[in-house]
């Protein structure tokens, strides 16, 4: 799949809206009970942006990232302001965040992810320079990060039982879900556009 390592500039993206969406299949049975059942192991996020943009240079900017893309051709980068760090959006990131593995005295990379109650959801596209390693409660930058893939590979393997955490800012691979831009022009410096929808993409 085509994925371009850029963001969505963040002015671009102010007054988005969307969030996390789950697909659920649901068959009432005779009894009057219901079976319910999920296809998906992991839920899909989905965001408007555009709506709110009122200025032609603004627009003008987000229709050269929409051509740049080709429409829904390659993926990029969105930060998503309501859940873009390991803890809560407010708090600063510590490397006590989230767990990502125990070590066995062998294994080396770990993959970063974020827990959602009982959830865990893999993180594939951290932002390079915000990512803080610890090992057994001891902060570390004796690892790389691969920023593409989320994997996290320790100069050293932690040793049996040592438990490995990480925080991080990072941000959502999505796609545009349209091959079309509609903007209305209101007056010489102003203008409107129709929301664009984007969606994310599995890497």
């Amino acid at each position: 799949m085509a994925f371009h390592e850029v963001r969505l500039p963040a002015r671009l993206a102010f007054g988005s809206t969307g969030g996390v969406e789950r697909r659920t299949e649901i068959t009432t049975l005779a009894s009057g009970f219901e079976r319910r059942s999920t296809p998906w192991a992991d839920g899909r996020r989905r965001y408007l942006i555009g709506a709110g943009l009122r200025s032609l240079d603004d627009m003008a900017a987000l229709t050269a990232f929409f051509e740049a893309r080709r429409g829904r051709l390659h993926g990029f980068r969105f930060r998503d302001f309501a859940d873009f760090r390991s803890g809560s959006p407010g708090a600063a990131v510590t490397p006590l965040d989230q767990a990502i593995g125990t070590g066995d005295g062998q294994a080396r990379v770990f993959q970063l992810s974020k827990a959602y109650g009982d959830h865990r959801r893999l993180i594939a596209k951290p932002v390079e320079g915000s990512v803080r390693v610890a090992v057994a409660g001891v902060e570390t930058a004796a690892f790389n990060l691969d920023a593409v893939t989320g994997r996290v590979t320790m100069a050293t393997a932690p040793p049996k039982g040592a438990a490995v955490t990480a925080g991080f800012a990072f941000d959502v691979p999505v796609r545009f879900d349209a091959d079309r831009m509609e903007v209305t022009l209101e007056s010489f410096g102003a203008g409107r556009m129709v929301a664009m929808p984007l969606i994310e993409v599995r890497v």
